[in-house]
């Protein structure tokens, strides 16, 4: 019998993170991880849900949730089963309502909602087929994967035959790298040693705990002065030795000649890239700053808003590492567009992943690309924050520097109901606090 989704519930959930300084950095000193919640309830009589978010560092997660339920009605009332026999559908519904659209169009908190409502349909798909998300999508053949995806806007730089080529080409030897990443997980590289917020002589003691933990890749934030963000890295690459790699990331800190300025004067550090030096909707931005600072290579992709920013960073040949963000992008078919993008102008895919629940969704999209799609560990990392994963159903698990495969079914996306409840904003009591907090 058909499953049928009879309502959509949100949630405003925020975590005050800004207590610690975790997440802090040039642009966002002070960020309390939040996210605007939706679960998809059915009619199935034992509660299956789909599960969706999108991240959020505090304020304004209010008006993502008022998205959420504005676009709501695209999917409840229809079955799982109608939704999943065009899927590629059900995503063009949800980006071109006539009204909506005025608000994207598929940019901003119109679409930050989409990826919420797109991934808790996911989320319901791999339930019911009882797959990880990972798992579903690399069992998807060539043509069901190319059905997902909206090439409008994006088809003079990747055809629906290159998109299928691409996928037919890995398609023989899928199965054993399935079983090396079962045995071997995803490797990983952590963030969580150098928020910008964090006391300078606490650095060297968790860059050194993060290589005892098996991370050979690093991640420090800058953006500051420059005499702090010198001191600061070099105090970091002292710990690590010059074999693990570092990375650096601005936050958008810097304009481009600022960028290229401040990257140089880093490079004694050796970082292997740089990440967000610059606006990220400045396409020509970023390529002046990569031919003026390679080898280091650069980075961006959080706040890239949709396919077609990232095909012109790729046509470009603007950056190093596409950083797509399950979030920022509207949801799974989106996100599957940017993969099959990077692949034909052979950049790795290494996703953003810090922030509430983007670590849960972004390990299944490095391993369906690592499965069916760039077929290679080569220069691939998930990034890794280690916050906040006690508060879902299905966390990450990260050993020895590697995501762990998930083996449950869905996007490992639902909260705890326990984690709902306490931290929901704004009179949830582990989101109070002492001192007066904006409204």
């Amino acid at each position: 019998m058909p499953t049928r989704i009879v309502r959509a519930v949100t949630y405003d959930v925020r975590f005050p993170t800004s207590r610690s300084g975790a997440g802090s950095d040039a642009m966002n000193p002070d960020p309390d991880y939040s996210a605007a919640y939706v679960a998809l309830e059915t009619d199935d009589p034992d509660g299956l849900a789909g599960h969706g978010l999108t991240f959020t560092i505090g304020r304004g997660t209010e008006v993502c949730v008022a998205a959420i339920e504005a676009l709501a009605p695209h999917v409840v009332g229809a079955t799982v089963e109608e939704l999943v026999a065009d899927l590629g559908g059900m995503w063009r519904r949800l980006v071109t309502d006539s009204q909506l659209r005025w608000l994207g169009p598929e940019k901003g908190v119109i679409h930050l909602a989409t990826a919420a409502i797109v991934n808790g349909v996911w989320d319901l798909y791999a339930k019911l087929q009882r797959k990880p998300l990972w798992k579903l999508l690399a069992d998807m053949t060539p043509e069901q994967v190319v059905a997902c995806i909206d090439f409008r806007y994006i088809e003079d730089a990747l055809t629906e035959e290159e998109a299928l080529t691409i996928l037919r080409r890995n398609e023989s030897a899928k199965a054993e790298r399935e079983q090396t990443l079962l045995a071997e997980g995803f490797p990983a590289y952590t963030t969580s040693a150098g928020w910008l917020g964090y006391p300078e002589e606490t650095l060297t003691d968790r860059a050194r705990e993060a290589v005892a933990a098996g991370f050979t890749h690093l991640k420090l934030k800058v953006g500051g002065d420059a005499v702090s963000d010198l001191r600061r890295a070099r105090l970091v690459r002292e710990a690590i030795g010059p074999e693990v790699r570092l990375s650096l990331d601005a936050n958008q800190a810097w304009g481009v000649e600022g960028a290229i300025d401040a990257i140089k004067g880093l490079a004694e550090v050796d970082p292997w890239w740089i990440e967000e030096p610059t606006s990220p909707d400045d396409v020509l931005g970023h390529k002046r700053i990569r031919d003026a600072v390679a080898p280091i290579r650069v980075a961006t992709g959080e706040h890239a808003q949709n396919r077609v920013v990232f095909k012109q960073l790729l046509q470009l040949g603007a950056i190093d590492a596409c950083q797509l963000d399950c979030c920022r992008l509207g949801g799974v078919n989106e996100v599957l567009a940017v993969v099959l993008l990077a692949a034909k102008f052979g950049v790795p895919v290494c996703p953003h992943a810090g922030g509430v629940g983007l670590c849960e969704y972004a390990q299944h999209v490095s391993m369906f690309d690592y499965v069916a799609v760039g077929a290679s560990f080569d220069d691939r990392v998930c990034e890794f924050v280690d916050h906040l994963h006690e508060h879902f159903v299905d966390p990450v698990r990260v050993v020895g520097g590697r995501y762990v495969a998930p083996t449950t079914p869905g996007y490992s996306i639902e909260i705890r109901p326990e984690s709902l409840s306490e931290f929901a904003f704004p009179d949830g009591p582990g989101w109070w606090q002492e001192e007066e907090v904006p409204a």
